[in-house]
């Protein structure tokens, strides 16, 4: 797998996972439970394909973990502010700046 093609594989991983876990807290806090089980079995789903996409690929997951784990972070930080209009604080913003930082250096580092 080219460094390309596991970027936008572990890009889309993290929108799947990001995406799922929005699902699922949508659900939770529903007062309708006519629309929570969709939520529910839609998040699961979600959830489930990011884990076989993630798992699916012979990789070194480990060192790939720390690009996903900005990647993760950025889209989640960003679904937060979409959907659930939340803010980022001045501390998280510090916070990505650092998680964005050491995904840098573990993606451009040998082994």
């Amino acid at each position: 797998m080219t460094r390309g093609t596991a970027t936008l594989v572990l890009l889309i991983a993290a929108v799947l996972e990001a995406g799922g876990d929005a699902l699922v807290r949508s659900g939770l806090r529903t007062p309708q439970a006519s629309i929570r089980v969709p939520l529910f079995v839609a998040g699961a789903a979600v959830l489930f394909a990011y884990g076989w996409l993630v798992n699916a690929p012979s990789w070194d997951f480990g060192r790939l973990l720390g690009l996903y784990v900005v990647f993760f972070f950025v889209v989640a930080q960003i679904i937060a502010w979409l959907i659930f209009d939340q803010l980022p604080s001045r501390g998280l913003l510090v916070g990505a700046a650092l998680i964005i930082t050491g995904g840098i250096v573990i993606a451009l580092s040998q082994h």
